[in-house]
């Protein structure tokens, strides 16, 4: 097994095509001619998810954050990213990220979330116009008021907490949602008639909606960890005797609750 047939079956779920201008998808680290006997997956690449890596014999990582977001200037074991660099490339493990370009199929991070709550006829977003985008919106199987929605969001999340804006009046049917950092589709969710719109890192103003609209901040980690498990279940059916697995410490947000 090489690189380059990890590379191919995720593509074919994600092709690196879709991503946006301003990601950095892709092998980051290695050559697609590496030889890989083993992949680890998990939804940042850390460097404890690197030294995870090596003790359990993995010579590639896929994530769904890049390991290299931004252009960085110098590689340091100082700070977190420059150590889990080193550490990559001392160990000769490949590095590999499926970040936008998971994000914009409908079967990815949003079509995970809206599939937590059971929403139908769920369609794209904020779409391409070749069947991808980000975001999704659709409605769920009954309508219910904002405060029983809010409880299916923190029981179908496993969420602890949840910041919401004023509950709207009535009865909730049309919901959009978007993984990751979604202000940016706020718009697009109004535009769409949905009554909420669920997503993460939602800063202070935007929780002034306009009536009948609400907002619902789940978190960015809580909002994308369903692609771990869809990263692995795409690899176990291209290669079913091939070893691969989930970290052991899927628990990688950097965020408290307390």
């Amino acid at each position: 097994m090489k690189v380059k047939d990890i590379i191919k079956a995720i593509e074919e779920f994600a092709p690196l095509s879709i991503q946006e201008k301003w990601d950095n998808s892709g092998l980051c680290i290695g050559s697609e001619s590496d030889e890989v006997s083993s992949v680890l997956i998990g939804l940042d690449c850390t460097p404890e998810l690197v030294d995870e890596a090596v003790d359990c014999g993995a010579d590639m990582i896929v994530t769904h954050h890049p390991l290299i977001f931004s252009g960085i200037k110098s590689i340091s074991p100082d700070n977190r990213t420059g150590e889990a660099v080193i550490k990559a490339v001392r160990a000769g493990i490949a590095v590999y990220s499926a970040h936008t370009s998971a994000d914009k199929v409908i079967a990815g991070v949003s079509g995970a979330m809206a599939a937590r709550l059971g929403l139908r006829n769920v369609e794209i977003l904020d779409q391409d116009g070749d069947g991808t985008g980000l975001g999704v919106v659709g409605e769920l199987p009954v309508p219910m008021p904002a405060e029983d929605v809010a409880a299916l969001v923190k029981d179908r999340f496993s969420l602890k907490v949840l910041k919401s804006s004023r509950p709207v009046s009535g009865e909730v049917k049309r919901v959009a949602m978007c993984g990751g950092s979604g202000s940016s589709l706020i718009g697009k969710a109004m535009e769409s008639g949905a009554q909420l719109y669920i997503s993460g890192d939602i800063s202070y103003h935007h929780f002034f909606t306009e009536e009948g609209f609400m907002i619902m901040d789940i978190g960015h980690y809580e909002s994308e960890i369903d692609i771990v498990e869809i990263l692995f279940s795409i690899l176990r059916k291209n290669f079913p005797t091939f070893a691969v697995r989930i970290t052991e410490n899927i628990y990688s947000n950097p965020i408290f609750y307390f």
